[in-house]
């Protein structure tokens, strides 16, 4: 899957799950300091990405996101695994 689609589903969930207006998240968006999320918000963002991934996630695998951009790069890297 790629970057845009990845984006596109996140924008999607944030949009819906935390009334944010789609036009408004952008990849450079601030989870906490532009869209106001706290971190109950970000477990449930977790959440859909699981659903989304079909992966169990570790909370420590998002302690450093911070913008929408870390979220999508990190559904990235767990959905794009390369194996040896």
């Amino acid at each position: 899957m790629e970057r845009d689609e990845i984006f596109a589903k996140v924008r999607g969930y944030i949009s819906t799950l935390f009334e944010v207006p789609a036009d408004s998240i952008t990849l450079d968006s601030d989870l906490q300091k532009d869209l106001d999320l706290d971190s109950i918000d970000a477990v449930d963002l977790i959440v859909k990405v699981q659903e989304f991934t079909g992966q169990k996630i570790k909370p420590d695998e998002f302690k450093t996101v911070r913008t929408v951009r870390d979220v999508v790069d990190r559904i990235y890297d767990l959905t794009n695994v390369k194996t040896s």
